[in-house]
């Protein structure tokens, strides 16, 4: 059973609508579908939606994307949450933009606020879901990309990754991972 959904990004005006910002924009819609309060728990590191309808916490670190294990530990912690019932959504450069990817485990395959995740709290064994934003042309352009914004053509299928991600974590909550990965993993557009 999921307890915990935790979308990462980084915190700031500038990095609102960002591709890295994707795990907030999908947390954001799921607080708001289910009617979540926003209540900011400091020891925690983290912006917190407490769900009273639902026994599911939406969470949004606040320690910048590379520290995003400080966030989940001190959740884990206070929280008294297992691994296996958080659910980290963010970002995948190897996925093209409107692809999702729910797993059960699985290792950070580059992501920095994935193995700052997994060297937190020692291991690799929570669920997924990895949301394709493409990858630059060149290697060097990793961190530009994905800082920057989503280009006006992207937007429309953002959008739309947004909603079936939300969608997908819904199903999860009712139905479990094993159920929902039929319904979970596709490509969006």
């Amino acid at each position: 059973m999921i307890k915990a959904i935790v979308g990462l990004g980084n915190p700031g005006k500038q990095y609102e609508k960002t591709r890295h910002n994707i795990g907030f924009m999908v947390a954001d819609a799921v607080a708001s579908l289910l009617k979540c309060k926003k209540k900011h728990i400091e020891k925690c590191f983290s912006h917190i939606y407490e769900c009273h309808d639902h026994d599911v916490l939406i969470v949004k670190p606040q320690t910048y994307m590379n520290n995003s294990g400080v966030a989940v530990r001190n959740l884990i912690e206070d929280y008294r949450i297992k691994p296996e019932e958080i659910l980290v959504v963010y970002d995948d450069l190897d996925l093209p933009l409107g692809t999702i990817r729910l797993r059960k485990k699985g290792s950070s395959g580059g992501h920095r606020g994935v193995k700052s995740i997994i060297e937190s709290i020692k291991t690799e064994n929570f669920p997924r879901l990895k949301i394709g934003i493409g990858r630059p042309e060149r290697k060097e352009q990793v961190v530009d990309y994905v800082l920057s914004p989503f280009s006006k053509d992207e937007e429309l299928i953002v959008e739309k990754v947004i909603h079936s991600s939300a969608e997908c974590l819904l199903n999860v909550l009712k139905y479990g991972i094993d159920k929902s990965m039929n319904f979970c993993n596709k490509k969006i557009v």
